[in-house]
Protein backbone atom coordinates (compact mmCIF):
# COMPACT_ATOMS: atom_id res chain seq x y z
CA UNK A 1 0.00 0.00 0.00
CA UNK A 2 1.33 3.45 -0.88
CA UNK A 3 0.39 7.01 0.02
CA UNK A 4 -2.11 5.98 2.70
CA UNK A 5 -4.07 8.64 4.56
CA UNK A 6 -4.90 6.87 7.84
CA UNK A 7 -8.69 7.10 8.26
CA UNK A 8 -11.69 8.71 6.65
CA UNK A 9 -15.45 8.43 6.98
CA UNK A 10 -18.17 8.00 4.37
CA UNK A 11 -21.92 8.41 4.54
CA UNK A 12 -22.68 5.44 2.26
CA UNK A 13 -20.04 3.01 1.04
CA UNK A 14 -20.81 0.48 -1.68
CA UNK A 15 -18.43 -2.50 -1.71
CA UNK A 16 -18.17 -3.92 -5.21
CA UNK A 17 -18.47 -2.28 -8.62
CA UNK A 18 -20.45 -4.91 -10.54
CA UNK A 19 -23.96 -4.49 -12.00
CA UNK A 20 -25.46 -4.59 -8.51
CA UNK A 21 -22.90 -2.31 -6.90
CA UNK A 22 -22.81 0.44 -9.48
CA UNK A 23 -26.61 0.34 -9.91
CA UNK A 24 -26.93 0.83 -6.14
CA UNK A 25 -24.35 3.62 -6.11
CA UNK A 26 -25.97 5.43 -9.03
CA UNK A 27 -29.51 5.15 -7.64
CA UNK A 28 -28.32 6.39 -4.23
CA UNK A 29 -26.51 9.32 -5.84
CA UNK A 30 -29.63 10.13 -7.85
CA UNK A 31 -31.49 10.28 -4.53
CA UNK A 32 -29.04 12.88 -3.21
CA UNK A 33 -26.92 10.58 -1.04
CA UNK A 34 -23.15 10.98 -0.76
CA UNK A 35 -21.68 7.77 -2.16
CA UNK A 36 -18.26 6.13 -2.05
CA UNK A 37 -17.80 3.04 -4.18
CA UNK A 38 -14.92 0.68 -3.33
CA UNK A 39 -13.76 -1.83 -5.94
CA UNK A 40 -10.42 -3.57 -6.52
CA UNK A 41 -10.68 -3.54 -10.32
CA UNK A 42 -9.16 -0.78 -12.40
CA UNK A 43 -12.55 -0.33 -14.10
CA UNK A 44 -16.15 -0.56 -12.93
CA UNK A 45 -18.41 -3.30 -14.21
CA UNK A 46 -17.48 -6.31 -12.11
CA UNK A 47 -17.21 -9.89 -13.34
CA UNK A 48 -20.31 -9.57 -15.50
CA UNK A 49 -18.99 -6.77 -17.69
CA UNK A 50 -15.26 -7.44 -17.53
CA UNK A 51 -15.00 -11.25 -17.51
CA UNK A 52 -18.48 -12.76 -17.77
CA UNK A 53 -21.81 -11.77 -19.30
CA UNK A 54 -20.58 -9.24 -21.85
CA UNK A 55 -17.47 -10.96 -23.29
CA UNK A 56 -19.27 -14.31 -23.38
CA UNK A 57 -22.19 -12.82 -25.31
CA UNK A 58 -19.81 -11.16 -27.75
CA UNK A 59 -18.18 -14.53 -28.40
CA UNK A 60 -21.57 -16.23 -28.65
CA UNK A 61 -22.54 -13.72 -31.34
CA UNK A 62 -19.45 -14.75 -33.30
CA UNK A 63 -20.41 -18.41 -32.80
CA UNK A 64 -23.92 -17.67 -34.05
CA UNK A 65 -22.51 -16.15 -37.24
CA UNK A 66 -20.50 -19.31 -37.84
CA UNK A 67 -23.62 -21.44 -37.33
CA UNK A 68 -25.70 -19.26 -39.62
CA UNK A 69 -23.10 -19.46 -42.38
CA UNK A 70 -23.02 -23.25 -42.13
CA UNK A 71 -26.81 -23.58 -41.96
CA UNK A 72 -27.34 -21.31 -44.96
CA UNK A 73 -26.69 -24.14 -47.42
CA UNK A 74 -30.22 -25.40 -46.75
CA UNK A 75 -31.44 -22.11 -48.23
CA UNK A 76 -29.28 -22.46 -51.33
CA UNK A 77 -26.46 -20.22 -50.06
CA UNK A 78 -22.91 -21.51 -49.79
CA UNK A 79 -20.10 -19.88 -47.84
CA UNK A 80 -16.57 -21.11 -47.47
CA UNK A 81 -15.33 -22.56 -44.21
CA UNK A 82 -14.83 -19.59 -41.86
CA UNK A 83 -11.31 -18.48 -41.08
CA UNK A 84 -10.74 -17.82 -37.38
CA UNK A 85 -8.45 -14.93 -36.42
CA UNK A 86 -8.25 -15.38 -32.63
CA UNK A 87 -6.22 -12.22 -32.02
CA UNK A 88 -8.73 -10.09 -33.88
CA UNK A 89 -11.67 -11.79 -32.16
CA UNK A 90 -10.09 -11.16 -28.76
CA UNK A 91 -9.45 -7.55 -29.73
CA UNK A 92 -13.04 -7.03 -30.86
CA UNK A 93 -14.44 -8.58 -27.67
CA UNK A 94 -12.07 -6.49 -25.58
CA UNK A 95 -13.22 -3.38 -27.42
CA UNK A 96 -16.83 -4.08 -26.51
CA UNK A 97 -15.84 -4.42 -22.86
CA UNK A 98 -13.73 -1.26 -22.98
CA UNK A 99 -16.56 0.85 -24.37
CA UNK A 100 -19.06 -0.33 -21.78
CA UNK A 101 -16.64 -0.07 -18.85
CA UNK A 102 -15.61 3.42 -19.96
CA UNK A 103 -19.26 4.43 -20.09
CA UNK A 104 -19.92 3.18 -16.56
CA UNK A 105 -16.88 5.09 -15.31
CA UNK A 106 -18.11 8.30 -16.91
CA UNK A 107 -21.56 7.84 -15.38
CA UNK A 108 -19.96 7.51 -11.93
CA UNK A 109 -18.11 10.79 -12.44
CA UNK A 110 -21.17 12.63 -13.66
CA UNK A 111 -23.14 11.47 -10.64
CA UNK A 112 -20.42 12.52 -8.23
CA UNK A 113 -19.75 8.99 -6.98
CA UNK A 114 -16.32 8.75 -5.38
CA UNK A 115 -14.52 5.61 -6.57
CA UNK A 116 -11.70 4.06 -4.51
CA UNK A 117 -9.59 1.35 -6.18
CA UNK A 118 -9.00 -1.00 -3.27
CA UNK A 119 -9.86 -4.31 -1.66
CA UNK A 120 -12.17 -3.88 1.30
CA UNK A 121 -12.54 -5.92 4.47
CA UNK A 122 -14.76 -5.18 7.45
CA UNK A 123 -12.82 -4.27 10.60
CA UNK A 124 -16.07 -4.13 12.55
CA UNK A 125 -19.69 -3.19 11.92
CA UNK A 126 -18.83 0.46 11.23
CA UNK A 127 -15.51 0.50 9.40
CA UNK A 128 -13.48 -1.09 6.61
CA UNK A 129 -9.82 -1.81 6.05
CA UNK A 130 -8.75 -0.83 2.53
CA UNK A 131 -5.82 -2.25 0.59
CA UNK A 132 -4.91 -0.18 -2.45
CA UNK A 133 -2.91 2.74 -3.78
CA UNK A 134 -3.76 6.30 -2.77
CA UNK A 135 -6.65 5.29 -0.53
CA UNK A 136 -7.21 5.64 3.23
CA UNK A 137 -6.19 2.54 5.15
CA UNK A 138 -9.45 2.75 7.10
CA UNK A 139 -12.87 3.91 6.03
CA UNK A 140 -15.68 4.42 8.50
CA UNK A 141 -19.26 4.55 7.29
CA UNK A 142 -22.82 5.24 8.37
CA UNK A 143 -24.31 2.78 5.90
CA UNK A 144 -22.87 0.13 3.60
CA UNK A 145 -24.09 -1.93 0.66
CA UNK A 146 -22.22 -5.20 0.18
CA UNK A 147 -22.05 -6.23 -3.49
CA UNK A 148 -19.05 -8.54 -3.71
CA UNK A 149 -20.67 -11.00 -6.14
CA UNK A 150 -19.54 -14.57 -6.67
CA UNK A 151 -16.64 -16.66 -7.95
CA UNK A 152 -16.44 -19.92 -9.92
CA UNK A 153 -16.85 -23.04 -7.80
CA UNK A 154 -14.68 -26.13 -8.25
CA UNK A 155 -14.72 -29.41 -6.31
CA UNK A 156 -11.32 -30.41 -4.85
CA UNK A 157 -10.93 -33.24 -7.38
CA UNK A 158 -11.09 -30.75 -10.25
CA UNK A 159 -8.71 -28.10 -8.96
CA UNK A 160 -5.42 -27.62 -10.73
CA UNK A 161 -2.79 -24.93 -11.21
CA UNK A 162 -2.26 -26.10 -14.79
CA UNK A 163 -3.49 -23.44 -17.25
CA UNK A 164 -5.06 -26.18 -19.35
CA UNK A 165 -7.67 -26.65 -16.61
CA UNK A 166 -9.86 -23.58 -17.00
CA UNK A 167 -12.70 -21.88 -15.21
CA UNK A 168 -15.16 -19.59 -17.00
CA UNK A 169 -12.87 -16.58 -16.61
CA UNK A 170 -9.81 -18.17 -18.19
CA UNK A 171 -11.94 -19.82 -20.89
CA UNK A 172 -13.14 -16.39 -22.01
CA UNK A 173 -9.53 -15.28 -22.48
CA UNK A 174 -9.59 -17.49 -25.60
CA UNK A 175 -5.87 -18.24 -25.56
CA UNK A 176 -6.29 -21.00 -28.12
CA UNK A 177 -8.86 -23.27 -29.71
CA UNK A 178 -8.05 -26.73 -28.36
CA UNK A 179 -8.67 -29.72 -30.59
CA UNK A 180 -10.30 -31.67 -27.73
CA UNK A 181 -12.16 -29.82 -24.99
CA UNK A 182 -13.97 -31.33 -22.02
CA UNK A 183 -16.67 -29.20 -20.40
CA UNK A 184 -17.53 -30.34 -16.88
CA UNK A 185 -21.07 -29.20 -16.15
CA UNK A 186 -24.14 -29.06 -18.35
CA UNK A 187 -25.51 -25.84 -16.91
CA UNK A 188 -25.76 -22.52 -18.68
CA UNK A 189 -22.08 -21.55 -18.32
CA UNK A 190 -20.79 -24.86 -19.64
CA UNK A 191 -23.21 -24.97 -22.56
CA UNK A 192 -22.63 -21.36 -23.57
CA UNK A 193 -18.84 -21.67 -23.56
CA UNK A 194 -19.02 -25.12 -25.14
CA UNK A 195 -21.06 -23.54 -27.94
CA UNK A 196 -18.35 -20.92 -28.51
CA UNK A 197 -15.49 -23.39 -28.65
CA UNK A 198 -17.40 -25.84 -30.84
CA UNK A 199 -18.15 -23.09 -33.36
CA UNK A 200 -14.48 -22.13 -33.42
CA UNK A 201 -13.46 -25.72 -34.18
CA UNK A 202 -13.02 -27.65 -30.93
CA UNK A 203 -14.35 -31.17 -30.54
CA UNK A 204 -16.40 -30.56 -27.38
CA UNK A 205 -17.45 -33.21 -24.88
CA UNK A 206 -19.87 -32.21 -22.11
CA UNK A 207 -20.31 -34.28 -18.96
CA UNK A 208 -23.18 -33.60 -16.56
CA UNK A 209 -23.63 -35.28 -13.18
CA UNK A 210 -27.43 -35.27 -13.33
CA UNK A 211 -29.65 -36.95 -15.89
CA UNK A 212 -30.38 -33.81 -17.91
CA UNK A 213 -28.77 -30.72 -19.34
CA UNK A 214 -29.76 -27.45 -17.66
CA UNK A 215 -30.92 -29.26 -14.50
CA UNK A 216 -34.21 -27.91 -13.23
CA UNK A 217 -35.31 -26.38 -16.53
CA UNK A 218 -38.49 -27.83 -18.05
CA UNK A 219 -37.66 -30.80 -20.27
CA UNK A 220 -39.68 -29.57 -23.27
CA UNK A 221 -37.54 -26.42 -23.35
CA UNK A 222 -34.28 -28.36 -23.10
CA UNK A 223 -35.05 -30.95 -25.80
CA UNK A 224 -34.69 -28.68 -28.87
CA UNK A 225 -31.39 -27.35 -27.52
CA UNK A 226 -30.05 -30.82 -26.77
CA UNK A 227 -30.93 -32.01 -30.28
CA UNK A 228 -28.88 -29.20 -31.79
CA UNK A 229 -25.99 -29.59 -29.36
CA UNK A 230 -25.85 -33.30 -30.16
CA UNK A 231 -25.04 -32.20 -33.70
CA UNK A 232 -22.54 -29.52 -32.70
CA UNK A 233 -20.73 -31.32 -29.84
CA UNK A 234 -18.60 -34.43 -30.08
CA UNK A 235 -20.40 -36.06 -27.13
CA UNK A 236 -22.87 -35.29 -24.35
CA UNK A 237 -22.56 -37.63 -21.36
CA UNK A 238 -25.28 -37.31 -18.73
CA UNK A 239 -25.39 -39.08 -15.36
CA UNK A 240 -21.59 -38.99 -15.48
CA UNK A 241 -19.23 -38.15 -12.64
CA UNK A 242 -15.72 -36.73 -12.98
CA UNK A 243 -13.67 -38.51 -10.34
CA UNK A 244 -10.42 -36.66 -10.93
CA UNK A 245 -7.91 -35.46 -13.47
CA UNK A 246 -4.18 -35.71 -14.14
CA UNK A 247 -2.16 -33.21 -16.15
CA UNK A 248 0.33 -34.83 -18.54
CA UNK A 249 2.59 -33.56 -21.29
CA UNK A 250 0.19 -34.99 -23.85
CA UNK A 251 -2.91 -33.40 -22.29
CA UNK A 252 -5.26 -33.73 -19.34
CA UNK A 253 -6.27 -37.26 -18.42
CA UNK A 254 -9.74 -37.37 -16.87
CA UNK A 255 -11.32 -40.19 -14.87
CA UNK A 256 -15.00 -40.56 -15.71
CA UNK A 257 -17.71 -42.78 -14.31
CA UNK A 258 -20.96 -43.07 -16.22
CA UNK A 259 -22.90 -45.01 -18.83
CA UNK A 260 -21.17 -45.46 -22.17
CA UNK A 261 -18.14 -43.27 -21.51
CA UNK A 262 -14.43 -43.86 -21.94
CA UNK A 263 -13.26 -44.13 -18.31
CA UNK A 264 -9.96 -42.27 -18.90
CA UNK A 265 -10.13 -40.00 -21.97
CA UNK A 266 -7.43 -37.46 -22.82
CA UNK A 267 -8.23 -33.81 -23.59
CA UNK A 268 -6.17 -30.81 -24.61
CA UNK A 269 -8.08 -28.58 -22.20
CA UNK A 270 -10.75 -28.95 -19.53
CA UNK A 271 -13.32 -26.30 -18.60
CA UNK A 272 -14.75 -26.67 -15.09
CA UNK A 273 -18.20 -25.06 -15.10
CA UNK A 274 -20.05 -26.55 -12.15
CA UNK A 275 -21.50 -23.32 -10.81
CA UNK A 276 -20.56 -20.32 -8.70
CA UNK A 277 -20.38 -19.57 -4.99
CA UNK A 278 -20.91 -16.30 -3.14
CA UNK A 279 -17.81 -14.22 -2.45
CA UNK A 280 -18.41 -13.93 1.27
CA UNK A 281 -15.22 -15.45 2.67
CA UNK A 282 -12.24 -13.31 3.68
CA UNK A 283 -14.09 -9.99 3.80
CA UNK A 284 -14.59 -9.72 7.56
CA UNK A 285 -18.26 -10.60 7.87
CA UNK A 286 -17.71 -12.29 11.22
CA UNK A 287 -15.91 -9.23 12.54
CA UNK A 288 -18.85 -7.09 11.42
CA UNK A 289 -21.44 -9.44 12.96
CA UNK A 290 -23.10 -10.13 9.61
CA UNK A 291 -24.85 -13.51 9.43
CA UNK A 292 -24.55 -16.02 6.59
CA UNK A 293 -26.43 -19.19 5.80
CA UNK A 294 -24.94 -22.67 5.37
CA UNK A 295 -24.13 -21.97 1.69
CA UNK A 296 -22.27 -18.76 2.45
CA UNK A 297 -25.01 -16.37 1.30
CA UNK A 298 -25.52 -13.30 3.47
CA UNK A 299 -28.91 -13.39 5.18
CA UNK A 300 -31.08 -10.41 4.20
CA UNK A 301 -34.64 -9.18 4.56
CA UNK A 302 -36.93 -7.98 1.76
CA UNK A 303 -35.05 -4.70 1.49
CA UNK A 304 -31.63 -6.32 1.56
CA UNK A 305 -30.80 -5.44 5.17
CA UNK A 306 -28.42 -7.82 6.91
CA UNK A 307 -28.28 -8.73 10.58
CA UNK A 308 -26.63 -5.31 10.94
CA UNK A 309 -29.55 -3.07 9.86
CA UNK A 310 -27.29 -0.32 8.55
CA UNK A 311 -25.54 -2.78 6.20
CA UNK A 312 -27.27 -4.12 3.10
CA UNK A 313 -26.24 -7.03 0.86
CA UNK A 314 -27.30 -7.35 -2.77
CA UNK A 315 -26.77 -9.55 -5.80
CA UNK A 316 -24.97 -12.88 -5.86
CA UNK A 317 -23.63 -12.60 -2.32
CA UNK A 318 -27.21 -12.33 -0.97
CA UNK A 319 -28.73 -15.41 -2.59
CA UNK A 320 -30.16 -17.05 -5.67
CA UNK A 321 -30.72 -16.51 -8.49
CA UNK A 322 -27.21 -15.30 -9.20
CA UNK A 323 -28.05 -13.12 -12.20
CA UNK A 324 -26.80 -9.65 -13.12
CA UNK A 325 -30.24 -8.15 -13.71
CA UNK A 326 -31.46 -9.45 -10.36
CA UNK A 327 -28.39 -7.86 -8.71
CA UNK A 328 -29.16 -4.52 -10.38
CA UNK A 329 -32.72 -4.61 -9.09
CA UNK A 330 -31.49 -5.54 -5.60
CA UNK A 331 -29.14 -2.56 -5.69
CA UNK A 332 -31.86 -0.12 -6.64
CA UNK A 333 -34.14 -1.43 -3.89
CA UNK A 334 -31.39 -1.04 -1.27
CA UNK A 335 -30.61 2.52 -2.38
CA UNK A 336 -34.27 3.52 -2.36
CA UNK A 337 -34.76 1.98 1.09
CA UNK A 338 -31.78 3.98 2.37
CA UNK A 339 -33.38 7.10 0.93
CA UNK A 340 -36.51 6.38 2.99
CA UNK A 341 -38.67 5.13 0.12
CA UNK A 342 -41.03 2.13 0.53
CA UNK A 343 -38.94 -0.21 -1.63
CA UNK A 344 -38.86 -4.00 -1.35
CA UNK A 345 -37.66 -7.00 -3.31
CA UNK A 346 -41.22 -7.77 -4.34
CA UNK A 347 -40.51 -9.01 -7.86
CA UNK A 348 -42.66 -11.93 -8.97
CA UNK A 349 -40.64 -12.84 -12.06
CA UNK A 350 -36.86 -12.86 -12.49
CA UNK A 351 -36.25 -13.93 -16.09
CA UNK A 352 -33.39 -16.30 -16.89
CA UNK A 353 -31.78 -16.86 -20.28
CA UNK A 354 -29.30 -19.42 -21.61
CA UNK A 355 -27.64 -17.78 -24.64
CA UNK A 356 -26.98 -20.95 -26.58
CA UNK A 357 -28.35 -21.73 -30.03
CA UNK A 358 -31.29 -22.04 -29.68
CA UNK A 359 -31.65 -19.78 -26.67
CA UNK A 360 -33.68 -20.98 -23.68
CA UNK A 361 -35.55 -18.48 -21.49
CA UNK A 362 -38.10 -18.67 -18.71
CA UNK A 363 -39.65 -16.61 -15.93
CA UNK A 364 -42.11 -17.07 -13.10
CA UNK A 365 -43.42 -20.50 -12.16
CA UNK A 366 -42.06 -23.36 -14.27
CA UNK A 367 -43.94 -26.54 -15.01
CA UNK A 368 -41.36 -28.47 -12.97
CA UNK A 369 -41.90 -26.22 -9.95
CA UNK A 370 -45.68 -26.53 -10.23
CA UNK A 371 -45.39 -30.32 -10.26
CA UNK A 372 -43.01 -30.35 -7.27
CA UNK A 373 -45.41 -28.15 -5.29
CA UNK A 374 -48.43 -30.22 -6.26
CA UNK A 375 -50.01 -27.14 -7.77
CA UNK A 376 -52.75 -27.48 -10.39
CA UNK A 377 -51.86 -25.52 -13.52
CA UNK A 378 -52.84 -25.42 -17.16
CA UNK A 379 -49.93 -25.50 -19.63
CA UNK A 380 -50.42 -24.11 -23.13
CA UNK A 381 -47.78 -24.73 -25.81
CA UNK A 382 -47.32 -23.22 -29.24
CA UNK A 383 -44.81 -25.05 -31.50
CA UNK A 384 -42.72 -22.86 -33.77
CA UNK A 385 -43.39 -25.23 -36.65
CA UNK A 386 -46.69 -23.32 -36.93
CA UNK A 387 -44.99 -19.90 -36.96
CA UNK A 388 -44.60 -18.21 -40.33
CA UNK A 389 -41.64 -16.17 -39.09
CA UNK A 390 -39.87 -19.27 -37.75
CA UNK A 391 -40.33 -20.92 -41.15
CA UNK A 392 -38.79 -17.93 -42.95
CA UNK A 393 -35.80 -18.22 -40.61
CA UNK A 394 -35.59 -21.99 -41.15
CA UNK A 395 -35.79 -22.35 -37.36
CA UNK A 396 -38.91 -24.32 -36.55
CA UNK A 397 -37.31 -26.13 -33.60
CA UNK A 398 -38.65 -23.63 -31.06
CA UNK A 399 -41.49 -23.70 -28.54
CA UNK A 400 -43.38 -21.10 -26.52
CA UNK A 401 -45.33 -22.17 -23.43
CA UNK A 402 -47.47 -20.51 -20.79
CA UNK A 403 -48.13 -21.83 -17.29
CA UNK A 404 -51.56 -20.57 -16.22
CA UNK A 405 -53.70 -20.77 -13.11
CA UNK A 406 -56.78 -22.77 -14.23
CA UNK A 407 -59.21 -20.85 -12.00
CA UNK A 408 -58.16 -17.24 -12.50
CA UNK A 409 -56.36 -17.78 -15.83
CA UNK A 410 -53.53 -15.63 -14.50
CA UNK A 411 -50.20 -16.14 -16.26
CA UNK A 412 -47.89 -17.68 -13.66
CA UNK A 413 -44.92 -18.51 -15.86
CA UNK A 414 -43.57 -18.37 -19.41
CA UNK A 415 -40.95 -20.54 -21.12
CA UNK A 416 -39.44 -20.11 -24.58
CA UNK A 417 -36.82 -22.01 -26.56
CA UNK A 418 -35.67 -20.73 -29.94
CA UNK A 419 -33.59 -18.00 -31.56
CA UNK A 420 -34.15 -14.70 -29.76
CA UNK A 421 -35.83 -16.29 -26.74
CA UNK A 422 -33.85 -13.94 -24.50
CA UNK A 423 -35.55 -10.94 -26.09
CA UNK A 424 -39.01 -12.54 -26.27
CA UNK A 425 -39.07 -13.41 -22.55
CA UNK A 426 -39.43 -9.71 -21.69
CA UNK A 427 -43.13 -9.86 -22.61
CA UNK A 428 -43.54 -12.94 -20.46
CA UNK A 429 -41.81 -11.28 -17.50
CA UNK A 430 -44.07 -8.25 -17.81
CA UNK A 431 -47.17 -10.45 -17.97
CA UNK A 432 -46.17 -12.43 -14.87
CA UNK A 433 -45.02 -9.37 -12.93
CA UNK A 434 -48.19 -7.35 -13.58
CA UNK A 435 -50.50 -10.30 -12.90
CA UNK A 436 -51.89 -10.42 -16.43
CA UNK A 437 -54.41 -13.08 -17.34
CA UNK A 438 -54.03 -15.17 -20.49
CA UNK A 439 -56.83 -13.18 -22.16
CA UNK A 440 -54.75 -9.98 -21.78
CA UNK A 441 -51.87 -11.56 -23.67
CA UNK A 442 -54.08 -13.23 -26.27
CA UNK A 443 -55.90 -10.00 -27.10
CA UNK A 444 -52.71 -7.94 -27.35
CA UNK A 445 -52.03 -7.44 -31.07
CA UNK A 446 -48.67 -8.95 -31.98
CA UNK A 447 -46.87 -7.84 -35.12
CA UNK A 448 -46.97 -10.25 -38.07
CA UNK A 449 -44.78 -11.99 -39.03
CA UNK A 450 -42.69 -12.13 -35.87
CA UNK A 451 -41.58 -14.72 -33.36
CA UNK A 452 -43.38 -12.61 -30.73
CA UNK A 453 -46.63 -13.86 -32.24
CA UNK A 454 -45.89 -17.23 -30.66
CA UNK A 455 -46.47 -15.68 -27.23
CA UNK A 456 -49.87 -14.42 -28.28
CA UNK A 457 -50.83 -17.73 -29.89
CA UNK A 458 -49.68 -19.66 -26.82
CA UNK A 459 -52.08 -17.48 -24.83
CA UNK A 460 -54.84 -18.21 -27.34
CA UNK A 461 -54.10 -21.90 -26.89
CA UNK A 462 -55.23 -21.59 -23.27
CA UNK A 463 -58.74 -21.18 -24.67
CA UNK A 464 -58.29 -23.64 -27.55
CA UNK A 465 -58.42 -20.74 -30.01
CA UNK A 466 -54.90 -20.45 -31.46
CA UNK A 467 -55.20 -19.37 -35.08
CA UNK A 468 -52.39 -21.53 -36.42
CA UNK A 469 -52.84 -24.63 -34.23
CA UNK A 470 -56.06 -26.64 -34.30
CA UNK A 471 -57.45 -27.77 -30.96
CA UNK A 472 -59.71 -30.80 -30.79
CA UNK A 473 -61.57 -29.19 -27.91
CA UNK A 474 -62.04 -25.48 -28.63
CA UNK A 475 -63.26 -23.42 -25.75
CA UNK A 476 -65.38 -20.37 -26.47
CA UNK A 477 -65.69 -17.43 -24.15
Amino acid sequence: MTATRSAEKASLVVIGGGPGGYAAAFRAADRGLEVTLVDAEDRLGGVCLLRGCIPSKALLHAAQLVHQARDAEALGLRFGEPGIDLARLRSWTGGVVDRLAGGVGQLAKRRGVRVLRARARFRDARSLELDGDDVPDRLGFEHAILATGSVPAAPPALRSDDARVMDSTSALALEEVPDRLLVVGGGYIGLELGTVYAALGSKVTVVELTGSLLPGVDADLVRPLERRLTRDFEKIAKSTRVQGLETLDAGVRVRLEGPGVDPQPLFDRVLVAVGRRPLSDGIGLDEAGIDRDEKGFVRVDRQGRTSQPHVFAIGDVSGEPMLAHKASRDGKVAAEALAGEPAERDHVAVPAVVFTDPEVAWCGLTENEARERGRDVRVARFPWGASGRALTLDRTDGLTKLVVDPASERVLGVGIVGPGAGELIAEGALAVEMGAVARDVAETIHTHPTLAETVGEAAESVFGQATHVHSARPRSR
